[in-house]
C-alpha cells in the first residue's frame, strides 16, 4: 500500500482526520516532515515525544499534548517521565499552564496508550 493509499489512524483527533481527508497532500507532506526531523538527530523516539509534550505545554495545546503523552507511553515513557516533562514548564510557562497541561496528561494516562 502506497503512502497516498494508506487509511488515516483511527486513533488521531477528528478534526485532524477531518482535515488530511480533505487535504491528503497536506497531511503527507506534514508526516514526511515529521519523519525528516526525527531522524536528523540521536534522539529516541521516546525522548523526542517527551520533548514534544513539553512544546505542546508550552504552547497551550491540548490536543497536541494528549498526542505526545500517549506517543511517549506507546514508546515507553513511563508516567513520572512524563509528568517531569510537563514539571519542567512550570518556571517558563507558569503554573496555571502546568496544571491544566498536568490534567490532560492525567486524563490521556488513564485512558492508557
Amino acid at each position: 500500500m502506497s503512502e497516498q493509499t494508506q487509511p488515516i489512524r483511527k486513533d488521531l483527533p477528528k478534526t485532524y482526520k477531518d482535515f488530511v481527508g480533505k487535504f491528503p497532500e497536506l497531511g503527507q507532506a506534514h508526516e514526511s516532515i515529521a519523519k525528516a526531523v526525527e531522524a536528523y538527530g540521536p534522539l529516541d523516539s521516546k525522548t523526542c515525544e517527551l520533548i514534544k509534550i513539553g512544546i505542546s505545554v508550552g504552547a497551550a495545546l491540548e490536543t497536541a499534548t494528549r498526542s505526545h503523552v500517549r506517543r511517549a507511553m506507546e514508546h515507553g515513557a513511563t508516567e513520572a517521565e512524563i509528568e517531569q516533562a510537563i514539571l519542567l514548564a512550570y518556571n517558563t510557562c507558569g503554573f496555571p499552564r502546568t496544571v491544566m497541561a498536568w490534567q490532560w496528561a492525567r486524563q490521556q494516562i488513564e485512558r492508557g496508550a
